[in-house]
């Protein structure tokens, strides 16, 4: 029986010799521009999926590159579905790895996956291929969404088992005639959430160093926006910012802007590998900070304290199995059906003032509120009430006395 997995460039060959139809993964960078270029030297007829979710997508780059070595090429557009599946269930999750930084890839993998099994089924493609290597959990979430999803045919990454150095990927690429490629330096991966960044300057978490111009979003600009956010949520999802309704996507990226100006949502961490070895990522994510604070200040003043406990052990069970590539599992999808349903009960605003590098929460109003607003006034009527059921002497010892 012939495995199903492609981990090596020799199981590339094999694929590419049986397959009717190759489906690969490319984003337009280094490790999946070298795979279109291996699989354009067998001879396979390709198509080339880019999936959008919300940081931009080059069609006219990605397309030269696609064209240079033959390949189809498709451009899902799926913002509003990463907001949907992504964003929202990852606000009300408090998705942080570990509470240290907001989670990414672990929310895109599983769309991009699904994505591409749905392309794969209609375009009648037998193999997918993506281009994660050892150092990079896209790997094991890429590989685990496809096979939850029950894909039937060859999946995997030639990268897992085939090792490259940069430099020699960009040597192969400039001899095929593509020569736009640099040496090392720091990779990406961004999305409508999060950017995140690693290798190159970042490579050794015991000294490493962040370029400036690596932020975007948490560029100093605060002149251009005032200082003061409010962000209301109905049923758990957030609608407005300063009383102007909008669409999520839109809230978010306004707020990447708006809030990152004032250098809120750096981030630097570790994250492990399969086998527990560890990686430093870089990420910016203003929109994601502000947003899951919010959030958890308002569900606080909305939800019974007992909820609110058995919900922080769900949060961390959704995490855990979102970042271990089990996203289309029962435990995940159990864990998100509880926060949902707690979701139901948190609506209101709350306010920050925004200052360098910190949100401070100035307000917080739940549409219906478990919090004290005049304490004096509470103490004397809980008192009145509760004061009248208080020790009283039986008339019979009255009486004795």
């Amino acid at each position: 029986m012939i495995s199903k997995r492609i981990r090596s460039f020799a199981d590339m060959d094999v694929v590419a010799s049986h397959s009717r139809h190759i489906l690969t993964l490319f984003s337009g960078g280094l490790d999946s521009s070298y795979a279109l270029k291996e699989l354009a030297r067998r001879n396979c007829k390709v198509t080339a999926m880019a999936v959008d979710v919300g940081d931009g997508v080059d069609q006219s780059d990605l397309k030269s590159i696609a064209d240079h070595f033959g390949a189809d090429l498709e451009v899902v557009d799926a913002r509003e579905e990463f907001v949907n599946v992504g964003v929202i269930p990852a606000i009300r999750a408090q998705a942080k790895y570990l509470g240290i930084y907001p989670i990414s890839s672990s929310l895109t993998r599983p769309l991009i996956a699904a994505s591409a099994v749905r392309t794969a089924k209609r375009l009648g493609c037998d193999a997918v291929i993506h281009t994660a290597n050892q150092s990079q959990n896209s790997l094991r979430r890429l590989n685990g969404a496809i096979s939850q999803l029950g894909f039937g045919g060859w999946y995997g990454t030639p990268y897992e088992f085939s090792a490259l150095s940069r430099e020699e990927k960009i040597a192969g690429l400039a001899a095929a005639g593509l020569t736009r490629f640099q040496a090392r330096g720091i990779s990406g991966d961004a999305n409508l959430w999060v950017r995140e960044y690693e290798s190159g300057s970042l490579d050794n978490p015991e000294a490493f160093w962040v370029p400036d111009s690596l932020y975007q979003w948490t560029a100093a600009t605060q002149s251009k926006f005032g200082a003061s956010v409010q962000i209301r949520f109905e049923g758990g999802r957030p609608v407005a910012v300063n009383g102007k309704r909008m669409p999520t996507m839109e809230l978010v990226e306004q707020l990447n802007y708006h809030v990152g100006s004032f250098g809120i949502g750096r981030y630097s961490g570790l994250e492990h590998l399969d086998q527990g070895e560890k990686v430093l990522e870089v990420r910016e994510a203003p929109a994601a900070t502000i947003l899951m604070d919010a959030y958890r200040h308002l569900e606080t003043a909305c939800l019974e304290y007992e909820v609110l406990r058995e919900k922080a052990s769900q949060e961390q069970l959704w995490v855990r199995e979102a970042i271990e590539g089990r996203w289309y599992g029962k435990l995940r999808e159990s864990a998100e059906q509880f926060i949902d349903c707690t979701a139901q009960q948190v609506s209101g605003t709350v306010g920050f003032q925004l200052r360098g590098g910190a949100a401070d929460v100035c307000s917080i109003v739940a549409d219906v509120p478990l919090y004290l607003t005049d304490r004096d006034a509470w103490e004397k009527s809980v008192a009145k009430i509760r004061g009248s059921n208080s020790l009283q002497i039986p008339e019979a010892m009255e009486v004795a006395a």
